[in-house]
């Protein structure tokens, strides 16, 4: 039996029925171990020993270990076939230490979509673990592991924050700065000018081009000034351009760029967008067949294979003529992993609208956009006539464009939406009546909040993380409550302001854009051999801690916002503090005093006292909005009153005169003291 371990257990039974009989798949359902918190600050790693890394097994992850040593002691061959990434070449690692296997010799399988041909490819020509991509993702987990514990550490102590790190506080203060440039936005006012002119029954729209020197009006005396020209009533044609213009189609997606289109489109987020594309590259039941409908989804790459090109230039050609067919399209992005593909479908004939009926409406939707954009950076550019007309009146300057399709291209299949205009036929000096003049003062407008699709399009330009963090800093962020999202704007909290004003003031260099995107640059050396992690690490360290020592003893620290009462208890003042379990009102005198009251508790109030503590009891609301009573001073303690219930009395209990009650369940029922726990007299129950 040969033994196959992959990352998502979706894939097991697809993979175990294109391999047939012999293979059994079996996977680790993400990473297995990770960095211990013992040495040094917590962080697992020997700083003295060339920044030596301890891992252990995670505790949710042990049963599934466990269930790979048994496999794999049987097995007569192992493939090791985790994501085509860097995490996923860690995984691999990670299982050959787990498993005791050579990671020179363990065969690694690499293929980018679950199709039996790739599957089967992959099997015939297996590699080895690339220990260059190995120590550049250990390196990365090492610095952000440093770097999230110290400053988080630092930010928690210090101004109550939950979290710091290399990614999300750069991310973070990016938000912050565009916030910033909003709140500090002065309007300007201007003025919006176009004419109406006539010609037979026609009518054309020309908008201010020019007057003089002025390109914009914003000036009320420059407005006026025109408005007086165009009493003149007339325009005279001064030019009459026209051209063919042509509109390539856009490369196939990378992940970024799937994450934009899904936001802009469907209002999708980020993680919505991820786990979609997961699910389509995993697979889907059509026909009773599981079956992956997209590549792998975490890519900067905008290459196509060959062998893809090759059978989408026959489909588009049988489909919708050979002119429909165009060229290659592929972006060059620096830091990009070309030998990656971009997303794209598995199979042309696979069309959206053949799969409907299998697929959930989102899944739908999210799979036209790839299916689509993926054949269309293939298909011949849109051609359009373009004529422009340029009129001019008493030296005011106007100019109006009409644009007719000519040959459709790549919208055949994209459908693109395209109102056309049509101009009347113009030429020069002929003379035209203005039949209206629209002039309106409108203000500048600050800059519109940055949405998850704007922040990713960032993250991927500043070279911020990789695809496969993009989504899950913005969760960070959100769940950190740095930031809130409203109606797809993201704005940063009073928290989020607060935290990006410290990092920039006492940490700069570590939470700046410029060094994460640096920091991936030389992620990217260690992967391609160009340097080492010892080294990387020792550079990071040194640098890192002396800012850090330096910063932490400037940094000033929160206090705590007073309500204006005085604590019941002790007579200190109350103050507003902040727990996991939500905002609460206590004694600024803790621990030496442990009094609080919960900002929701006074309205919710039983009436009675807690017969553990003495504080007050009162109505909370539980699994399954289930009401209890429950102590006000929860998490310090933890009495829940028990439901009252009503029970038929049997019989007098003979030692305290009290009631015998049925109590227990099933065949451990028996007749117990109403006054229990201080009577303690039990009998067998009668059948």
């Amino acid at each position: 039996m040969k033994l196959v371990i992959v990352e998502s257990p979706n894939k097991c039974h697809t993979i175990s029925r294109y391999l047939g009989e012999g293979y059994q798949v079996l996977a680790t359902v993400g990473h297995l171990r990770d960095l211990s918190t013992s040495g040094k600050g917590g962080f697992g790693v020997d700083i003295n020993n060339d920044f030596k890394a301890t891992y252990v097994i995670s505790s949710s992850k042990r049963k599934t270990v466990n269930e790979l040593k048994e496999a794999a002691r049987k097995a007569d061959d192992i493939y090791l076939a985790t994501d085509p990434d860097r995490e996923g070449e860690a995984i691999a690692w990670h299982l050959t230490q787990i498993l005791g296997l050579d990671p020179k010799t363990t065969k690694r399988l690499e293929f980018h979509e679950i199709t039996r041909v790739s599957i089967n490819d992959a099997i015939k020509h297996p590699r080895v673990i690339d220990m260059n991509l190995v120590e550049s993702q250990e390196t990365r987990r090492i610095i952000d592991r440093i770097i999230g514990f110290r400053l988080s550490n630092i930010m928690q102590k210090k101004i109550k924050s939950p979290s710091a790190g290399r990614v999300q506080s750069a991310t973070l203060e990016l938000i912050c700065d565009h916030d910033k440039e909003i709140e500090e936005f002065v309007p300007e006012p201007y003025w919006s000018l176009s004419i109406e002119l006539k010609k037979n029954n026609a009518k054309i729209s020309a908008n201010f081009h020019s007057f003089s020197e002025f390109k914009k009006i914003e000036n009320e005396d420059v407005n006026a000034e025109i408005l007086k020209k165009l009493e003149c009533g007339k325009a005279k044609v001064t030019n009459v351009k026209k051209s063919i213009r042509v509109v390539e189609s856009k490369p196939a997606f990378t992940t970024s760029t799937l994450q934009q289109e899904a936001f802009n489109s469907y209002k999708f987020s980020t993680k919505k967008t991820s786990s979609l594309a997961q699910q389509l590259y995993e697979g889907v039941q059509i026909k009773g067949e599981h079956t992956g409908l997209i590549t792998y989804i975490r890519t900067d790459s905008t290459y196509l294979s060959d062998t893809f090109v090759g059978r989408a230039e026959d489909f588009i050609s049988k489909t919708f003529g050979p002119e429909y067919c165009g060229k290659r399209k592929v972006v060059a992005v620096a830091g990009a992993q070309n030998a990656h593909e971009a997303i794209r479908p598995t199979s042309n004939h696979v069309t959206p609208e053949s799969i409907k009926g299998y697929l959930t409406p989102d899944q739908y939707k999210l799979y036209k956009l790839i299916y689509e954009r993926a054949l269309c950076s293939l298909m011949a550019p849109k051609k359009e006539s373009v004529t422009q007309v340029t009129f001019d009146v008493d030296g005011v300057v106007f100019k109006t464009e009409s644009a007719s399709v000519v040959f459709d291209g790549y919208t055949r299949l994209s459908h693109e939406k395209q109102e056309e205009y049509n101009l009347p036929s113009l030429s020069v000096n002929e003379e035209l009546i203005i039949n209206k003049v629209n002039n309106e003062k409108k203000f500048t407008e600050a800059p519109a909040s940055y949405t998850e699709a704007k922040i990713v399009k960032l993250m991927e330009e500043k070279k911020i993380g990789r695809p496969s963090t993009y989504a899950s800093t913005i969760a960070t962020l959100l769940k950190r409550e740095y930031v809130v999202s409203k109606s797809g704007s993201i704005n940063t909290t009073e928290q989020g302001k607060k935290t990006a004003i410290v990092l920039r003031k006492y940490f700069p260099t570590f939470v700046d854009v410029k060094y994460t995107a640096q920091m991936e640059e030389t992620l990217d050396k260690i992967q391609e051999g160009e340097t080492t992690k010892t080294k990387t690490l020792t550079d990071f360290y040194n640098g890192f801690m002396k800012v850090v020592e330096s910063g932490e003893k400037k940094i000033y620290t929160d206090g705590d916002l007073y309500t204006g009462e005085m604590c019941p208890k002790c007579g200190a003042p109350l103050v507003y503090k902040k727990s996991k379990y939500g905002t609460f009102i206590g004694c600024s005198n803790f621990p030496t005093c442990s009094y609080r009251e919960s900002e929701e508790d006074e309205e919710n109030l039983t009436g009675e006292k807690c017969p553990v503590c003495g504080r007050p009891l009162v109505y909370r609301v539980g699994k399954r909005n289930k009401k209890f009573v429950a102590c006000s001073g929860y998490p310090e303690c933890n009495y829940i009153k028990k439901e009252e219930t009503t029970t038929e009395v049997v019989k007098k209990c003979p030692e305290c005169g009290g009631d015998l009650i049925v109590r227990g369940r099933g065949k451990k029922k028996f007749l117990g003291c109403s006054n229990y726990p201080k009577c303690h007299h039990i009998e067998k129950l009668d059948k």
